[in-house]
């Protein structure tokens, strides 16, 4: 179980530093707009996340 939790752990740090580095201006302007929104707007995006990645989750397994 841990082993997997690395491995999914690493793709997550891999995509995620993929966008900064390919085009860190862009980034820079999504972080600003992503800093704007109002809380429900940033929790319902969270649980709709969430919920694509227990659907993919499922299907994969």
């Amino acid at each position: 179980m841990w082993t997997e939790f690395g491995i999914a752990f690493a793709l997550l740090m891999v995509i995620e530093g993929m966008t900064p580095f390919l085009n860190p201006s862009r980034f820079r302007q999504t972080l600003r707009a992503v800093a704007e929104l109002n809380d429900k707007t940033l929790r319902m995006m969270g649980f709709v996340s969430m919920l694509f990645g227990l659907l993919l989750l499922y299907l994969i397994h």
